[in-house]
């Protein structure tokens, strides 16, 4: 994501919740080869362990578009993106042909030619115009050739357990707004129900994801660029102050419960099964909560994400892009941006599309409704949530210091280059300092400043 400012808010590069939109093989038997001319397509359609009811609407979505479109065969697949298996199912053959990436792989797939030019597909779009341009641009080569279509984007904020404030004496409608009120507030959950009050993600490049955003929120940054030249700064003052943090509430508060060892699908299953009251995540996760965690609907509350008075204080936002492998032939790419048009794109820019979307998922008791950032801009996004608003099913109340703040708030872009290889840099930094009390944060941060670097000047 880029750095923007209030409503005009502008997503760079950036990491996926992590792992949107991944793929089951349980939702659709797989089909033999297309026959009578068809086009076969491998898609990706949810995560590996979503509910029925979850498969049962994605299959209905299949449906609908290949009645649209008799001459194309789907044939959805499992996939969830994950930075430590990712680049070996993309070397090996074992992704589908359509599949979805975070805004930070876009670039390095390009530059190694792993995706395939949709530029003539995606510029007969009839909304393709309207994209915002910095958007865009994680799909883009330097010739302003497209690889890839931008369909979704968050912020991070904080998700909360309104169950666990009310046990413990907290107001579940008063979110904390400072980091010292989310210290108190964790504090006092883990005191009265002893459940971790607050929780951090720590493993499979999560730990840097999560890091980097509790570090933009005090002002800092995790690289420098000056024209071409990008420098290494992990071992800034913002991150040691967001380490001390941690370490404060891990070893003086005893707030953060016993489980020093999550990442992204680790925290969400602890958070829906009522095992920690905070932690930071995407505005976009709920979806996810409830289709591979069936949270309880009534627990769940997201708030904006407490920054710091710096000037430079921001939120990471993040993204995720459909994207279609270079093997693909002609007639898949065509047939791949007809899919992704239908299943991605209309609801956000048809009234019909978006009314059948929010309907079909509804009817199969999805959610629908969760907060998103725009992808055009917010007058797109607002008039596409008007559009759906009898269908909006997802508690809509419980996030309203998230709805409410986050478009008055700086949007930061992720680290612009080796992105993941940062993060998982990072995560021995954070999982040191949890585990042990005696940790040195700042040889800590100057090591991995050091690796970074490298890595850095071997790219």
């Amino acid at each position: 994501m880029r750095s923007t400012r209030k409503a005009a808010i502008v997503i760079l590069s950036t990491t996926l919740s992590i792992g949107m939109l991944a793929a089951c093989s349980s939702s659709k038997p797989a089909k033999s080869a297309a026959k009578d001319g068809k086009v076969k397509l491998t898609i990706v359609s949810l995560k590996p362990g979503s509910e029925k009811a979850a498969i049962a609407t994605f299959n209905e979505q299949v449906k609908q578009f290949e009645d649209k479109n008799p001459n194309i065969d789907l044939v959805p697949k499992e996939y969830e993106w994950k930075a430590t298996t990712f680049a070996a199912q993309l070397a090996g053959g074992t992704l589908p042909e359509v599949f979805t990436i975070p805004f930070t792989d876009g670039k390095t797939l390009i530059q190694r030619k792993q995706l395939a030019d949709l530029t003539s597909q995606v510029k007969a779009l009839p909304y393709a115009p309207n994209f915002n341009p910095k958007v865009l641009d994680a799909a883009q080569d330097t010739n302003g050739n497209i690889f890839g279509i931008p369909y979704a984007a968050y912020g991070i904020g904080l998700q909360y357990n309104r169950t666990l404030f009310k046990q413990a004496g907290l107001d579940p409608d008063k979110p904390p707004t400072t980091w010292d009120e989310i210290r108190a507030d964790a504090k006092q959950i883990a005191d009265k129900t002893g459940k971790a009050g607050y929780a951090q993600m720590t493993q499979n490049g999560t730990g840097g994801w999560m890091l980097t955003t509790l570090t933009y929120a005090l002002g800092g940054r995790m690289e420098q660029t000056s024209g071409d030249k990008v420098t290494a700064s992990v071992n800034n003052v913002q991150t040691k102050a967001a380490l001390q943090k941690l370490h404060d509430m891990r070893w003086g508060d005893n707030s953060m419960g016993s489980n020093f060892l999550l990442d992204w699908g680790g925290m969400n299953q602890a958070f829906a099964a009522g095992k920690v009251g905070m932690y930071m995540g995407g505005s976009d996760v709920y979806t996810s909560l409830v289709q591979q965690n069936k949270i309880n609907p009534a627990d769940y509350g997201l708030a904006a994400l407490p920054l710091d008075s710096s000037a430079d204080a921001g939120i990471l936002g993040g993204g995720t892009l459909a994207v279609v492998s270079a093997k693909a032939s002609q007639a898949q790419k065509d047939a791949a941006v007809k899919w992704i048009d239908f299943y991605y794109m209309r609801k956000l820019t048809e009234q019909s599309a978006a009314t059948l979307d929010a309907k079909t998922l509804a009817d199969g008791k999805q959610p629908v409704g969760t907060p998103a950032l725009p992808i055009f801009d917010k007058a797109t996004l607002d008039k596409a949530n008007s559009w759906i608003a009898s269908y909006i099913n997802v508690p809509l109340p419980q996030m309203k210091s998230f709805t409410d703040g986050v478009f008055s708030q700086t949007l930061v872009a992720e680290p612009a280059k080796n992105t993941q290889e940062l993060y998982g840099a990072l995560d021995p930094v954070v999982q040191a300092v949890l585990s042990n009390k005696n940790a040195d944060i700042g040889k800590l941060l100057d090591k991995a400043n050091t690796d970074i670097q490298n890595i850095l000047n071997r790219s």
